[in-house]
């Protein structure tokens, strides 16, 4: 088997130029770059991850954090982060929370007992913030929040998200512009700083249209198809019927037009619904959704990057990637029914 000291000597530079090149390839200059990999090439030298992680005290693997794992947003942003993962040898382990708190001691074991190098939280409760809450004598394990920030807590740590409140005033002008007046909010898990976020964003553009939303208006579905069925049920009960329903995910858009159309109504017809996050099933429900497209496989890639330069020892601090969103606009909205 070719060795590191092989590849060394066909490309004329020293050992540790070699290693140098395997953990960061744009450490060394152009000249010599080319040369090593022109020398791995031809010697089909394959580093021993395993020993080099060993050697630096490293698992080589990450744990993310997730309420749910069969989430198709979540799904999306996993295939982002595993793809710079591949890229730099890096396993990941997932862990789902099923929105119930990481407590202490498990993040204590993960830690301690070296399970991974860092944590990656997919809108996932923490309670434990480094460094005030570190456990006593554990090493510096990074947090990388990826998509929310669920909890004021987390605000402290580095991440990866949209600017929410922005994009959920731009759905709720979007409903505005089309004519409408008496629009609802199916929001989410209720105290998630998520929730506060896009329902700021739907407030701003309700107050600035002039509209105050009436008591009732505001219903929680917690992010849930369950929860949202429940939620549209009782705004079709409402003395105000709704002519359209912003809902605060994709999932919960879908339940509601399903619930909208038990009852008899039709979409846009009666009432149009809007979503958020553009999932793959957005464009394929009937009517397909308009929603706002959060870029999950992009915030999976950027979340993951940090990570690693957090893990090499660069000084990330309370760092935050606004990534941008986008108004995708399909056939669950339209212009209010006359006389509305």
């Amino acid at each position: 088997m070719p060795s590191i000291k092989d590849v060394a000597k066909l490309a004329g530079v020293s050992i540790a130029t070699v290693s140098r090149y395997l953990a960061d390839p744009e450490s060394i200059r152009n000249k010599n770059r080319a040369r090593v990999e022109q020398a791995i090439a031809d010697t089909g030298y394959a580093p021993n991850i395993l020993a080099q992680n060993f050697r630096r005290g490293r698992t080589g693997i990450a744990m993310v954090v997730l309420p749910n794992v069969g989430d198709p947003f979540f799904t999306e942003v996993m295939r982002g982060i595993a793809e710079v993962a591949g890229e730099k040898h890096y396993s990941i382990l997932i862990r789902e929370t099923e929105m119930n708190t990481l407590s202490l001691d498990e993040y204590s074991d993960i830690v301690l007992s070296k399970q991974a190098d860092g944590i990656i939280l997919l809108a996932s409760i923490c309670p434990v913030t480094p460094p005030r809450d570190r456990p006593s004598g554990a090493r510096s394990a990074p947090i990388i929040v990826g998509c929310e920030n669920v909890t004021p807590e987390l605000a402290r740590l580095p991440a990866v998200r949209i600017d929410n409140v922005a994009a959920a005033r731009e759905a709720t002008s979007h409903l505005l512009e089309l004519g409408h007046r008496k629009i609802a909010f199916i929001s989410g898990v209720e105290g998630s700083e998520l929730t506060v976020d896009r329902e700021r964003g739907y407030l701003a553009a309700m107050a600035q249209a002039g509209i105050e939303p009436l008591d009732g208006w505001v219903v929680g579905g917690n992010l849930t198809m369950e929860g949202a069925r429940a939620a549209t049920h009782s705004l079709l009960e409402h003395p105000q019927v709704p002519s359209a329903i912003f809902c605060a995910n994709d999932e919960m858009a879908i339940a509601c037009i399903s619930e909208l159309r038990a009852s008899g109504l039709s979409v846009p017809t009666d009432i149009s619904v809007m979503g958020f996050d553009d999932t793959r099933y957005a464009a394929v429900t009937q009517p397909p959704l308009t929603t706002i497209a959060q870029p999950a496989h992009e915030i999976g890639e950027h979340t993951m990057h940090m990570m690693m330069r957090a893990i090499e020892g660069g000084d990330i601090g309370a760092e935050v990637d606004i990534m941008p969103h986008r108004l995708v606009i399909r056939e669950s909205t339209a212009k209010p029914a006359a006389g509305e």
